[in-house]
C-alpha cells in the first residue's frame, strides 16, 4: 500500500489547482442574463420541481440557518427560479419547487469553465494536451469502475 501514497499525495495536491483555476465562479441564465453565485446555483441543485423540500430542511442540509436559506430563496424567487408553497398540511411550513426557469438553468450549470480550461490546455503542446487528457480519462475512467464497485 505504501506505492501508493505518493501518487494519493500528488492527486490530493495537483487537483485542487485545477479545480480553482477552472471552475465556474458564476452561472449565467443565458436567456435572461441573470447572474448567480455558484452557491446560488448549488442551492438549485437540491430543489426539484414535482416533490417541494422544506425551506428548514434544505437549511439544515446545507448546513445553514433558516434565515439565512430565505435570504437566498427571496433572491431566487424573485429571478423567477423558485416558488414557495404552504404546506398544505402545516400552514407555518413553507416548502419550495423548482420553477421551469430554474430547472432550465440549473442544466446549464457546469462545473468547468469552458473558456478557462481551453485557456488552460492551449498552454500546452499537442503531445502535453494528449497527455494530460489521457491521463484524466484514465482516472475518469477508474472513478466510473470504482462507482459501480460501490452500488
Amino acid at each position: 500500500m505504501e506505492a501508493t501514497l505518493a501518487p494519493v499525495a500528488e492527486v490530493m495536491a495537483l487537483y485542487p489547482r485545477i479545480y480553482f483555476a477552472c471552475h465556474t465562479r458564476h452561472v449565467r441564465d443565458e436567456i435572461s442574463d441573470t447572474r448567480l453565485t455558484a452557491h446560488q446555483a448549488s442551492i438549485l441543485d437540491h430543489l426539484d420541481e414535482e416533490h417541494p423540500i422544506a425551506l428548514g430542511e434544505l437549511a439544515d442540509h446545507m448546513g445553514v440557518t433558516s434565515s439565512t436559506m430565505s435570504l437566498h430563496i427571496d433572491r431566487l424567487a424573485g429571478f423567477g427560479y423558485v416558488t414557495r408553497v404552504r404546506d398544505p398540511e402545516d400552514g407555518r411550513r413553507v416548502a419550495l419547487r423548482l420553477t421551469p426557469d430554474g430547472s432550465r438553468v440549473r442544466e446549464q450549470k457546469t462545473v468547468l469553465d469552458a473558456d478557462r480550461v481551453e485557456r488552460l490546455l492551449g498552454r500546452l503542446d499537442d503531445r502535453e494536451r494528449a497527455d494530460a487528457v489521457r491521463g484524466l480519462r484514465l482516472l475518469a475512467d477508474a472513478a466510473t469502475e470504482m462507482m459501480k464497485e460501490e452500488t
